[in-house]
């Protein structure tokens, strides 16, 4: 019973609950981000280079031989397109992290400025101004 006990404590972490919910978010920005990429920035430049799509584009090393329905052999190739519109994914996700990460640390530096920028400093209790007064009152007496 204290095993199950204890995986409850370490599941229930903050730290582990907000792993797992900036794993789930992190799947669907993923989806979004592969969505954004071949449907909507791709496109584009497939236009611009002449209606060329990225994800079709392979280099065969053995085509596919389909003459004997038996013995179907498939196509072998290296899907360079695909690859291509992965690193655009990527660079899309980088930017991306990169600006929340800016405006998250510009908020802190304004918190930290704020957090860091001097008080006035409190009174001093009566007895302190009662006993300054008499130290400057003393240093006016010329001595004799």
């Amino acid at each position: 019973m204290s095993m199950i006990k204890e995986f409850k404590e370490f599941a229930m972490r903050g730290n582990v609950v907000d792993l797992a919910v900036g794993v789930v978010i992190g799947a669907a920005f993923g989806k979004i981000v592969t969505s954004l990429v071949n449907d909507v920035i791709m496109p584009p430049i497939g236009l611009v280079t002449g209606g060329v799509d990225f994800s079709r584009l392979r280099w065969v090393l053995k085509p596919a031989d389909n003459s004997d329905p038996a013995h179907k052999v498939a196509e072998v190739a290296i899907q360079y397109g695909a690859f291509i519109n992965t690193v655009i994914q990527f660079i899309i996700i980088a930017l991306a992290i990169f600006f929340v990460v800016k405006v998250i640390n510009r908020m802190n530096r304004k918190q930290e400025q704020a957090a860091a920028a001097p008080a006035a400093p409190a009174a001093p209790p009566p007895d302190v101004v009662v006993l300054t007064e008499i130290r400057d009152l003393l240093r006016q007496r010329p001595l004799n």
